[in-house]
């Protein structure tokens, strides 16, 4: 019998590309975020965590970031003996020592740590704060991104998510709010991937409503099935494609929550 439990690694590769992939999103869309980054040149943070991912996160001085993976050329090294210490730092239990860069810790200090409590504000966002309808289209289209990529690391990592994955043919499939930002998760030969950006194509559709709806969703305030049934999250193209992908859907907040 499959363990239907979470697993370490799995949370390592979500907390990884999923939560701190984020910060690519929110330096795009959030004026603070961009003014938090003063530095005079591009700052490259490697993560590299034992048994598990590694990715590279480059801070630009025109306020942008972008994440790679593997460790590319990075000014400052963070390495994590086990998935169970990464995920530690991502919870705010464990405090992560450089190996490399100890010159730049005060970019880590002044600017990551909290560019990474910003994302915490948007992701966890407080009930005032979500009565802002600017803060709340930001969070919502943030957590949209979140949830998107987290879809594709569970696929290919957890065990009961590489079961549905398999039972996914190549393709595109699109995961979008009506008039509002979407995401492609792109599936070839059962590997996913997620791309944020709206599908050009696609083979299947999972479209939300509206931003508020998105949200009540994400949130665990309706049911998908019943939104289905009503009409307000349509569903197009190859239905099991999307079947699937809800399926792994249900297993994104046990590792959120």
């Amino acid at each position: 019998m499959v363990d239907s439990r979470p697993d370490a690694r799995t949370l390592a590769y979500i907390n990884l590309y999923a939560v701190l992939g984020t910060l690519e999103n929110l330096c795009e869309l959030d004026e603070g975020a961009r003014a938090l980054l003063t530095n005079k040149k591009p700052i490259a943070i490697g993560f590299q965590v034992k048994g598990g991912p590694s990715a590279t996160l480059t801070f630009y001085p025109n306020g942008r970031c972008r994440m790679e993976d593997g460790l590319t050329h990075c000014d400052i090294l963070l390495p994590f003996s086990s998935c169970e210490k990464f995920n530690g730092m991502i919870d705010g239990t464990v405090t992560p020592i450089p190996s490399k860069g100890f010159q730049h810790i005060k970019f880590l200090l002044k600017c990551f740590v909290p560019l990474t409590d910003l994302l915490t504000k948007y992701m966890r966002a407080k009930p005032e704060d979500l009565e802002d309808p600017v803060f709340f289209d930001k969070s919502t289209t943030l957590m949209l991104y979140t949830i998107a990529v987290a879809i594709a690391q569970i696929g290919n990592q957890d065990a009961i998510g590489k079961f549905s994955a398999h039972l996914i043919p190549d393709g595109d499939i699109s995961v979008c709010i009506k008039d509002g930002p979407g995401a492609t998760i792109r599936v070839e030969d059962h590997h996913m991937i997620t791309l944020k950006k709206p599908a050009a194509t696609y083979r299947a559709v999972m479209e939300f409503r509206d931003m508020k709806l998105a949200r009540d969703l994400f949130d665990g305030n309706v049911n998908a099935v019943a939104c289905i049934g009503t009409g307000d999250i349509r569903m197009g193209g190859m239905i099991s494609m999307v079947d699937n992908v809800n399926r792994i859907l249900d297993r994104v907040a046990l590792y959120l929550a």
